[in-house]
């Protein structure tokens, strides 16, 4: 891992060198859905390309980046729940922070010289990104051999305000600079057109992968019963707060009847002030413990009676993986919608239980608690295979790309 704030070395591991050059830009900016999501993806391409990531956010305990992929932790910046600009690092304004990532990041592509350069989100998010990723891309347009540009996306883009202002800017962004986009999800539960709606027609390919996921624990060692418990989350945790602490209370509603145990996960991001506040909700509370993390969400639920959760993306996966009655209270401040959306699809399925956010108090959760063992999870069959995907489809478009170049040389060069 390169240090932020320092140059790139390239490596000089010579089996790694030899392979195309693949650069992955990765802004988690909320919680910690982008970076778990983009690091599978990051993990898999190695096995084909040399995958150079460059990482726009800090790194929460328990997660790390793979030996196989080089990571460029840039000068970390965030997002408020109200949409302002954060550093993540107190030594560092959100200015200086955003001017040595312009640098950090340039530098690298000239070292590198990358034939892939592969965009998390933007330009269908991340627009206060924009003043780092136009000059990267800028750069990509002007190279002598110009790289293949492509943009990941999730199964579903959150909704705004001025939502064809946005769409239409997004639109012709990535027909200006990107080649294709590749949409993590399976075309039969959520499609692009879905949710993006631009008066300019998108003119480059649009692919669907799969779902992406990682697989933390082998199959033999999965818990073979259910333990007597209720999992809550609350993925990174920077938003979970009011779940956790209204899960608690509903426990002291619940327990002294059913005696149900109940298994706190806060998440890495949980401020220290809401981590405190919940440990002291907890103490003397039988049957209810807090953790900041655990090794494996979806193991922790596969071996409890039921789960109660946001929806975010991994999250839902892990729901789905697990097979365990669920419970959702998609997060949905400052107008995001969509987890409500992944939710209400999912529950359409009969995969998983919805209650809307708008309606969490702890008497309604402990209702809600009650009920849940009574539910029965339907099988969702869905294309979870995303990661293998994404590498074949990437490593099919760089060899498409210079097949193209070639032809495009002898054209040219003189007879």
């Amino acid at each position: 891992m390169v240090a932020c704030g320092k140059g790139f070395m390239p490596n000089k591991n010579t089996s790694v060198a030899s392979r195309p050059v693949l650069l992955f830009y990765c802004q988690h900016s909320l919680g910690m859905g982008h970076l778990v999501r983009s690091l599978a993806l990051a993990t898999t391409l190695a096995e084909r390309f040399r995958v150079v990531f460059l990482n726009g956010g800090p790194f929460p305990k328990g997660i790390t980046a793979p030996d196989t992929i080089e990571t460029i932790s840039l000068p970390p910046l965030g997002m408020t729940t109200d949409g302002h600009l954060v550093s993540r690092d107190r030594r560092r304004t959100v200015e200086r922070a955003q001017s040595l990532r312009r640098k950090l990041m340039l530098d690298a592509f000239h070292a590198l010289r990358p034939q892939v350069v592969f965009i998390e989100l933007f330009p269908f998010g991340r627009k206060k990104f924009t003043n780092e990723l136009l000059p990267l891309l800028e750069e990509t347009r002007s190279a002598s051999i110009r790289p293949l540009v492509l943009c990941s996306l999730r199964d579903i883009l959150v909704g705004r305000d001025a939502q064809g202002d946005h769409d239409e800017r997004a639109s012709v962004l990535a027909n200006q600079y990107f080649d294709a986009i590749l949409v993590h999800a399976d075309p039969q539960f959520a499609r692009l057109e879905e949710s993006f709606h631009p008066k300019t027609p998108l003119q480059i390919p649009v692919h669907y992968t799969g779902f992406v996921f990682t697989e933390k624990q082998p199959a033999q060692t999965r818990p073979l019963k259910r333990a007597h418990q209720i999992v809550v989350s609350a993925g990174g945790g920077i938003v979970g707060e009011p779940l956790l602490r209204t899960a608690a209370e509903a426990h002291a509603l619940v327990c002294p009847h059913e005696r149900v145990p109940m298994k706190l996960i806060a998440g890495p991001f949980l401020s220290e002030a809401d981590w405190q506040s919940l440990r002291n909700i907890v103490k003397g509370q039988p049957g209810l413990s807090l953790h900041r993390s655990v090794p494996d969400l979806c193991a922790a639920m596969r071996g409890a009676t039921a789960s109660i959760s946001q929806c975010g993306y991994n999250t839902a996966l892990d729901i789905l993986r697990a097979d365990v009655p669920a419970l959702v209270v998609p997060f949905a401040e400052g107008g995001e919608d969509e987890q409500m959306n992944r939710a209400r699809r999912l529950e359409k399925l009969g995969a998983l239980r919805v209650l809307d956010p708008q309606h969490l108090d702890a008497l309604t959760l402990a209702e809600e608690i009650r009920a849940l063992p009574r539910f029965t999870p339907q099988a969702v069959t869905l294309d979870l295979d995303g990661a293998q995907h994404t590498a074949h489809l990437v490593e099919e478009l760089v060899q498409a790309q210079l097949s193209q170049q070639r032809s495009d040389l002898r054209e040219t060069s003189p007879q």
